[in-house]
């Protein structure tokens, strides 16, 4: 899935917010939430719209990045990614879609989850991606493009373990 198509959708429908904020906070709630559906995440990125309805092109295509968010982040095979601009976008374009893609997860999470019964490992990572939003955007060099890297890889593990206890944690509070 393209990230500039996905980008140009959701800046079109005047969400205020971009593909990786969008996508991080899609991430969130099914981390919380492995049942939740399009229509909840769809709600959320147009509940402050002021622009015209979103298309069926558009949208369908907005629905099938949650359902293949969701369809990589819920199997175990370790092929779930941040949805970020690929490696020809500028080092700034990917620090700060990176910035917002937290940005959106912590929404995701906080909108459908209380983090009081959470090990001391889940509220870690949540204060280490809270810290992600405040990365420096004057980036250059191998130096920062190799910390990108690492950071997007802690990312990716560091949410199977969020996801495997906000889960469980969810379906201990609603039995």
């Amino acid at each position: 899935m393209a990230y500039n198509r996905c980008n140009a959708i959701i800046l079109n429908i005047d969400a205020d917010i971009t593909a990786a904020e969008a996508h991080g906070m899609a991430t969130g709630l099914l981390c919380v939430n492995p049942q939740t559906d399009s229509e909840l995440w769809l709600a959320e990125l147009v509940a402050n719209s002021q622009s015209m309805p979103i298309s069926d092109e558009n949208e369908s295509l907005l629905i099938r990045l949650f359902e293949q968010t969701k369809h990589l982040l819920l199997n175990n095979e370790f092929e779930f990614d941040l949805f970020l601009p690929d490696d020809e976008a500028s080092l700034i374009e990917r620090v700060d879609a990176l910035k917002y893609w937290c940005r959106g997860f912590l929404f995701g999470v906080g909108s459908s989850a209380s983090t009081s019964n959470c090990s001391k490992e889940v509220l870690e990572i949540l204060k280490d991606i809270t810290e992600f939003t405040k990365l420096d955007s004057h980036v250059e060099g191998e130096d920062d493009e190799n910390a990108l890297m690492e950071i997007t890889e802690y990312l990716r593990s560091a949410l199977l373990l969020v996801r495997d206890e906000m889960t469980y944690i969810n379906n201990e509070t609603s039995d």
